[in-house]
C-alpha cells in the first residue's frame, strides 16, 4: 500500500514509561548461559535496563490514561477538538469491548468521536499515522488522538534469554491534525503472511485458549523455557527479512519523496535491538548517529510504541523549536514493515513522561 498525502502534520508526541527499571543484570541468572556468555549477548545486542510494569494488574489502556490526563492537565490536550480515537496494541484490555471505546468513555467524549483499535506490533505507529492520514482526508475530521501502547513484560518468559531482556512497556499519543501548509508525505506499507509465524504468542486467541496445560514450561533447542502461553520469537528469520527487506523499501520512498539519505535528518526506526539497527544503518549508507539505537538499552522494545519513544527520548524539546525532515520506519510482527518520510517539528510538545 502506498501512502501519498499532504496538509497534515504531526503537532504532539507523549510518551509515558513505567517508573520501574529492570537491569540486565539482575535477570541474566535465569538463563541457560554462563555470566560470561550472557555479558556478551548484552554488548552484541546493547541491553542494559528496560522498563516494565511493576504488576499485571497495570495495562496498555492504564498508561494511556496516564499520559492523557497529563496532557489535559496542562493544557496540551483540549478534549473538544477530539475527532477520533485510534488505539493500536497487541495488548487490549479486553477482547471486547474495543480499548478505544473505554478511552472514548474515560475522556467522555461526544458521540461523533470515531473509536477504532488495530490490531498491530512493531509496524503500529506506521499504520496508526496512515489510518490518521485517511481520516484526516474526510471533511468533518481535523484532529485524530493516536494512540500506540503495549504491556508484554507478562507475555514474556523469564527464563527466554531471545525475548525477555529486550520486552519493555510504554505507551505514546500523537496527535496528528490538519495542516494549512502543503508539505508532502511519502510511505509504504507491506505485509508477508507468509512468515506471519515468526513472532507469535500461541495461546489465548480462539484457536488456543489458555489452559492449565498451556500453562506448562517447556525448553526449546537452545535451552530457553517457556510456555504457550508466552511469545515465541524465531530471530534469525525476522533479522534477515529485516536486513532484506526495510532498506529496499527506504531507498525506494526516499526516491519517491525526491531525496537521498544525506537530505535526512534522522531516521527513527522501531527500537529491536542495537545490533540489528546498526546493520540497518550501514546497509542504508547513513551515520549511526542519524539512526539511533538507544532505546532498547534505556527502555526496552516496546513494539510499535518503540518509534514515538525514539522520537521524544533523543529529540524531545528539539521539535518544540525547529523542523526536520525524517524518515519513520517499523517492521516486525506480521510480517509487516512500513515507512514514512515527512517533516515534522514546531511541535506543541514531544515529552517522555513517567509513570
Amino acid at each position: 500500500m502506498k501512502i501519498q498525502t499532504s496538509y497534515k502534520k504531526i503537532s504532539g508526541i507523549l510518551t509515558v514509561l513505567p517508573s520501574n527499571v529492570v537491569k540486565f543484570e539482575d535477570e541474566m541468572h535465569h538463563y541457560s548461559f554462563s555470566e560470561a556468555k550472557s555479558l556478551k549477548l548484552k554488548m552484541a545486542m546493547g541491553f542494559n535496563t528496560k522498563r516494565i510494569v511493576e504488576s499485571e494488574d497495570i495495562t496498555s489502556y492504564d498508561l494511556v490514561v496516564k499520559g492523557l490526563d497529563y496532557l489535559v492537565e496542562n493544557n496540551l490536550l483540549n478534549k473538544s477538538e477530539i475527532d477520533a480515537v485510534l488505539f493500536v496494541s497487541q495488548s487490549p484490555e479486553y477482547i471486547m469491548p474495543p480499548t478505544s471505546n473505554l478511552l472514548h468513555q474515560y475522556l467522555d467524549l461526544p458521540n461523533h468521536v470515531l473509536c477504532m483499535d488495530i490490531n498491530q506490533g512493531c509496524a503500529g505507529f506506521i499504520i496508526g499515522l496512515q489510518q490518521a492520514f485517511m481520516l484526516l482526508d474526510n471533511p468533518s475530521m481535523n484532529k485524530v488522538l493516536l494512540c500506540n501502547a503495549d504491556v508484554l513484560s507478562p507475555k514474556v518468559s523469564k527464563l527466554d534469554r531471545n525475548s525477555n531482556p529486550l520486552i519493555g512497556d510504554a505507551a505514546a499519543i500523537t496527535i496528528v491534525e490538519k495542516d494549512t501548509d502543503d508539505r508532502p508525505i511519502y510511505g509504504e506499507i507491506l505485509m508477508d503472511g507468509k512468515g506471519a509465524m515468526a513472532l507469535n504468542i500461541p495461546a489465548g486467541g480462539a484457536r488456543l485458549p489458555i489452559t492449565q496445560e498451556t500453562g506448562e514450561l517447556y525448553e526449546d533447542s537452545f535451552g530457553n523455557k517457556r510456555s504457550k502461553n508466552h511469545l515465541v520469537m524465531q530471530g534469525d528469520n525476522v533479522f534477515n527479512f529485516v536486513q532484506t527487506n526495510v532498506p529496499e523499501q527506504v531507498g525506494r520512498i526516499l526516491a519517491e519523496a525526491g531525496k537521498t539519505a544525506d537530505e535526512i535528518d534522522y531516521f527513527l526506526f522501531h527500537q529491536p535491538n542495537k545490533f540489528m539497527l546498526q546493520k540497518l544503518a550501514d546497509k542504508i549508507g547513513v551515520s549511526r548517529d542519524k539512526l539511533p539505537s538507544n532505546v532498547v538499552e534505556n527502555h526496552g522494545n516496546s513494539s510499535g510504541v518503540t518509534i514515538p519513544v525514539a522520537t521524544a527520548f533523543n529529540l524531545g524539546e528539539r521539535l518544540e523549536k525547529e523542523r526536520m525532515d525524517v524518515c519513520f520506519s517499523g517492521f516486525g510482527v506480521g510480517l509487516t514493515w512500513g515507512t514514512i518520510v515527512m517533516n515534522i517539528g514546531n511541535m506543541n510538545f514531544c515529552k517522555q513522561i513517567e509513570a
